[in-house]
This record gives C-alpha cells, structure tokens and sequence, in this order.
C-alpha cells in the first residue's frame, strides 16, 4: 500500500518512490487503494505548485490518476476506524490497508511512521520498502 504522498512523488518524478512503484508492479506485489485515497490523489495532483510538474511532463491530472489506477487493487474499507491521533485523513490510509491485507504501507508521512505498525501491517518509508524488496 502506497501513500499518496508517495505516489505524487513516484508519479512526478524520477527518484525512489517510482523505482518502488515500478519494481512493485514488476515483480507481481498488489499494490492498493481505495476511492477516497484515489480521490485525494486527484486533488493533491490539482494543487497548483504541481502545474509546472505536469506542463513539463506534457501529462495532466486524468492522465496520471489513470496510470495510477491501472496498476492498484480498488478496496472499499467497511469501516474508518480512528487510529492516527493527528490526522483523520491517514485513517483512510490505515483502513484501506486493514481491508486489502496489505503487509505493508509505504509512506513519508511522519504521523503514520509513528505508528511503525497496525495490526502486524508494518509502515515503512520508501528507503526501507525498497531495501525489503532488494532482500526477496
């Protein structure tokens, strides 16, 4: 489980996170969302310090969300419990995991790092996601 914020990066750019997506996907791990974190992705993308971003990857918004979608498992959680203290957005995150059986959710968002993990899903950053699929 990727999250949105390290999608944006693995969609925007070159770097870790999209070598995380495409080794992901190469190698047969399901990769998961959910309507509301696709719908988050849409709107995070809309955010105008990205415009730049899109214009130079001659891409928009629809185009990437597309891509996205394509590649990721759709679950819908029965429910959103609270779990992150600071941040009722993450709960998604931790609920579409929690429905997809997800082992891990991969993220740079220090609230749900704080957690190191919820119900034996591990929460790790990209670094460490990366050094894992390394070890298989």
């Amino acid at each position: 489980m990727l999250d949105t914020n390290v999608v944006v990066g693995a969609l925007l750019w070159n770097g870790p996170p999209l070598t995380l997506m495409a080794q992901a996907a190469e190698e047969g791990f399901e990769l998961l969302s959910s309507p509301v974190l696709m719908a988050e992705l849409q709107h995070t993308l809309n955010y105008p310090k990205f415009a730049k971003r899109l214009a130079a990857l001659h891409s928009d918004v629809p185009a990437l969300v597309g891509r996205y979608q394509r590649i990721v498992t759709l679950v819908e959680p029965a429910d959103v419990p609270r779990v992150v203290p600071d941040d009722m957005d993450d709960d998604h995150v931790i609920a579409a995991a929690v429905a997809g059986r997800a082992q891990f959710i991969v993220t740079g968002d220090r609230h749900l790092l704080d957690l190191v993990e919820y119900r034996g899903i591990q929460i790790l950053r990209v670094a460490e996601a990366l050094a894992r699929l390394e070890q298989r």
